[in-house]
């Protein structure tokens, strides 16, 4: 028997929103995922991409801060009447023999003074969600706005790329929920614009990529200045065992949701190994993309300097391009992801950093252009295509200095990606075809197998000339 939202454990308002959002049944991570964290468990979630895993913390955190802010303003009024002389006059009464003046201001209105619960400016944030870029930012703000239309609550978008003036006025108004990426937060932080000691539930979005890179000293002082009597709810699509350390400093007996096993692709995208030397890569996409003309293809390239490079090869060849990475504006990442949805692109060309902010329906395939560096990043990758149950395919161009890489995502996801050659088109010779039997577990070692497993040569070593 499916379960409905309405048996999680949600109030009215929150389920109002889920219909606004058009969600009919709740996912797997959802399902699992919203009852602990009503609960007020701390909550690790681990679920393949395109499985709804914002919902599955942002419904039940809305749900649980409303119920925070309540106590904190009956908490203030209370407060404030018991300091209140009996018989003062009200606030706004007037002498009956003295007409009422209006009082000139001058100069720069005073900041608004944190006053908790009093429904003045500088209340809040009671939850922030912490993510790692400003495309997965802007996504959640989207899923979380649509709830708060109908909650009444104030969730304010605080990012790096967009007007800092207008984000500290409207964080210094107060809010329920703060959306963030790291470096804006604590630029607000440092300048005492924002403070998180009302914070209540801290979401980690995207955890494995917050916690295993040049993200972790922004996250450590981050979580540093929260309240130490709090939630902690982390989701994200893997969560190796690299970070398992961090994690449990951070969290307090946390429940697991685990709906898929570290490493898991989904079954809807279908995986193809491209062996190819670096030389004719871009050959190679071109020739893939007059083969089957998809309507949407979406490039992952290991630095910001080959997006450039690969996009430029592609806008000579009359295919209408993109480009998404971290040196790009705001506005023109925004606008490029905006084209690409509407299919004004036929290619999207990105870093691996966007492989975590690119939501878009529709994508027909994904192309991994360079084998990536982490392999937690190929599943993220991929994971863009074969969403919401759609089928998908997901192409890997391997050259033989990207072995190790390779060898790497196929222990990491267990499964080896069967080899697959364009028909029609001539590879060269250099390129180094895989071994259909390959290993996908690592091989024990013994005291005396470390230096002959070393080899690196064509005709060698750990892999020889079919790895």
């Amino acid at each position: 028997m499916d379960t409905s939202f309405s048996q999680l454990g949600l109030n009215e308002q929150i389920l109002a929103g889920v219909n606004a959002l058009g969600f009919s049944q709740p996912t797997p991570v959802q399902a699992q995922a919203i009852p602990l964290v009503l609960e007020g468990r701390d909550v690790i979630a681990c679920a393949q991409t395109g499985t709804g895993k914002t919902a599955a913390f942002a419904l039940p955190l809305l749900q649980r801060i409303d119920a925070h802010r309540a106590a904190a303003e009956q908490a203030a009024r209370d407060a404030a009447d018991e300091a209140a002389p009996a018989d003062a006059p009200a606030p706004d009464a007037q002498p009956a023999d003295k007409p009422a003046r209006r009082r000139r201001r001058r100069g720069r209105k005073p900041r608004p003074q944190r006053d908790l619960g009093t429904g003045r400016p500088g209340v809040g944030p009671f939850g922030l969600i912490v993510t790692p870029t400003r495309e997965l930012a802007q996504q959640i703000e989207k899923v979380v706005t649509s709830v708060c239309d109908i909650t009444g609550q104030r969730s304010v978008i605080v990012m790096g790329g967009a007007k800092l003036e207008r984000q500290i006025k409207r964080v210094e108004q107060g809010c329920d929920l703060l959306v963030a990426t790291p470096g804006r937060l604590l630029d607000l932080m440092e300048h005492n614009h924002v403070s998180l000691e009302q914070v209540e539930v801290f979401v980690l979005d995207e955890a494995d990529r917050m916690l295993d890179m040049g993200f972790w000293p922004s996250v450590r002082r981050i979580v540093a200045a929260l309240p130490r009597e709090r939630q902690t709810l982390l989701f994200s699509a893997t969560i190796p065992p690299s970070i398992e350390g961090t994690v449990a400093t951070m969290l307090q007996d946390p429940a697991r949701v685990e709906i898929a096993r570290v490493g898991e692709t989904a079954d809807t995208v279908e995986e193809r190994l491209c062996p190819v030397t670096q030389g004719q890569k871009t050959e190679l996409l071109q020739a893939i993309l007059a083969a089957d003309q998809p309507e949407r293809l979406l490039v992952f390239c290991r630095t910001k300097r080959r997006v450039d490079e690969v996009a430029e090869s592609l806008a000579r060849a009359q295919v209408k391009v993109g480009v998404m990475h971290a040196d790009k504006q705001q506005r023109q990442r925004e606008k490029a992801l905006e084209d690409f949805r509407s299919a004004k692109l036929q290619v999207l060309v990105a870093t691996d950093v966007m492989s975590r902010g690119i939501d878009v329906s529709g994508i027909d395939a994904v192309v991994n252009y360079d084998v990536p560096m982490d392999p937690e990043d190929y599943v993220h990758r991929i994971g863009r295509t074969g969403r919401a149950g759609h089928a998908g395919l997901a192409y890997t161009f391997v050259a033989p200095d990207e072995i190790t890489q390779l060898r790497e995502v196929e222990y990491f996801t267990k499964k080896r990606v069967p080899t697959w050659d364009l028909p029609g088109f001539t590879y060269d010779q250099g390129r180094i075809v895989p071994n259909e039997q390959r290993a996908t577990s690592r091989a024990s070692r013994t005291m005396f197998s470390g230096s002959r497993s070393r080899g690196r040569g064509p005709a060698g070593g750990r892999y020889g000339r079919h790895y």
